[in-house]
């Protein structure tokens, strides 16, 4: 989808939605804030939270659901490294930044503004208090947005179930010490924001508005229960880059790589897949909600072994190419990426077949090495889909090694393991391979750039050169 379709669909979506709201709005008042909303969602380093994402967000029945979607992501310090300009306008009246922080800026800084102080009601947030990256700050700020944006259109009995729906994409929340779930809270939080600010909402109009925020939160997450793998990984790799900004650059570094499967092999063994999705007031039903928690629980174990398995390779070939620097380009240890048409050979082209290779011993692990050999269910623009280094470990040592060689490459990683040592903890036949096409690899490099012309003319040059002064040192 492009800037341009975009943009048309935003503005139907926004345009349907304030007409089911009953809304008094133009159009034409309608196509800035439809600019407002693609402008940041098609930043250089947005891969998946785009617009196609809040379209799928929103879903397409209810007009709450759709303006708490297409407003939910506007806001993304970690993967913009900044905030919108055309945002910022909306948010710098009530925060500030200290120490590289944000903060809700303290109440005798605030402008009298009851709707910015629902936002807060909301979400339980106060005067002075500071925004946590993983805790709600995109979410408030983004909601911010939405209510100064829609204030003009909209009732404040809309604009506070919008935030509702806003607040629960906070994505993976536990429930509290006494027993209340995600939206408990956030349906405790609308029944004091309503008495508060006198709001005409009944506690069951509350109870549907916490129904309508469940499934805005639910299709967030949707991806984690994909019933196909591949695609669940295909997802997960659009994440990488939003938050590795180095994987763009076609020069990226081993480390570079290896930091980014790392952090999330990191984040996927420490999630829990009963705080991916939602459930409230039988909303989704306990037959979706459970098959949903099935899929998550399914697509993490095998995220695991694989982003594991990948992290053993990758760890291989830091620990080589740390006999060269610290900033060797990838591309230089396994050659270029097939779709940049650079041509030359690839370290995957000299892994030879592996004979008696290891036989998967549970569902678990063949799915793993089916998506490993095969791929997944797209390739990125960065990265292959498939993986033949960590398949040809996999088919040569066997999975329990392979886990038994993630340990060690964290080890290694924390600088307590020297790369020999590493190298040296391998099976001699794997690393032997391994290296020796390294070398090969790099032979070829080598004899790339001797076969250039004015490489081949240095040389005569030289030769000639040199011939002629030996010429002259046996006539003196």
């Amino acid at each position: 989808m492009d800037i341009e379709q975009a943009y048309k669909k935003c503005t139907d979506r926004l345009m349907w939605a304030c007409a089911s709201l009953q809304a008094k709005v133009a159009p034409s008042e309608l196509a800035p804030i439809a600019d407002l909303i693609v402008q940041p969602m098609t930043g250089p380093w947005r891969f998946f939270h785009t617009p196609q994402h809040i379209f799928k967000v929103g879903g397409t029945e209810e007009a709450i659901e759709v303006l708490a979607a297409l407003f939910h992501d506007l806001v993304y310090v970690q993967v913009d490294c900044s905030i919108n300009f055309q945002l910022s306008y909306y948010i710098t009246p009530y925060t500030k930044e200290v120490k590289g922080q944000l903060v809700i800026r303290e109440p005798e800084e605030l402008p009298a503004d009851p709707m910015f102080d629902i936002v807060a009601s909301v979400f339980g947030f106060v005067p002075g208090e500071l925004l946590q990256p993983f805790a709600g700050q995109n979410e408030f700020l983004s909601a911010v947005v939405a209510v100064k944006v829609l204030e003009p259109f909209l009732q404040p009995e809309h604009l506070v179930q919008i935030v509702a729906g806003i607040e629960a994409t906070i994505p993976f929340r536990s429930t509290s010490e006494d027993g209340l779930t995600v939206s408990d809270r956030l349906k405790q939080r609308l029944q004091v924001t309503r008495d508060k600010f006198n709001l005409c909402l009944s506690d069951e109009e509350l109870s549907e508005a916490v129904k309508k925020a469940v499934r805005v939160s639910n299709r967030d997450v949707a991806s984690f229960a994909h019933p196909n793998p591949a695609h669940f990984l295909a997802n997960t790799w659009n994440l990488l880059p939003e938050t590795n900004h180095n994987l763009i650059n076609c020069s990226y570094t081993v480390r570079d790589y290896r930091i980014a499967l790392q952090k999330m092999e990191g984040f996927m063994n420490f999630l829990r897949p009963d705080v991916i999705f939602r459930q409230y007031g039988g909303e989704p039903s306990d037959r979706a909600f459970d098959l949903w928690n099935q899929a998550a629980r399914n697509n993490l174990e095998i995220a695991k072994l694989y982003l594991g398995s990948k992290l053993v390779a990758i760890a291989f070939i830091e620990a080589l190419s740390s006999t060269i620097g610290p900033d060797v380009p990838l591309a230089m240890m396994m050659g270029n990426m097939p779709e940049r048409n650079c041509g030359g050979l690839r370290l995957e082209n000299l892994i030879p077949h592996v004979a008696n290779a290891y036989q998967a011993k549970n569902e678990l692990e063949r799915q793993v090495l089916h998506l490993l050999e095969k791929g997944r269910a797209k390739s990125a623009n960065y990265d292959l889909e498939h993986s033949p280094l960590a398949t040809f470990m996999v088919k040569s040592m066997g999975f329990e090694e392979m886990r038994c060689q993630c340990g060690r490459a964290k080890t290694f990683f924390k600088e307590e393991l020297s790369a020999e040592d590493f190298i040296g903890g391998f099976d001699p036949t794997v690393a032997k391979v391994l290296i020796d096409g390294v070398i090969k690899l790099f032979e070829s490099h080598k004899n790339a750039i001797s076969r250039m012309p004015w490489v081949k003319n240095r040389v005569l040059w030289q030769s000639c050169v040199n011939s002629s002064t030996s010429d002259s040192s046996a006539n003196k």
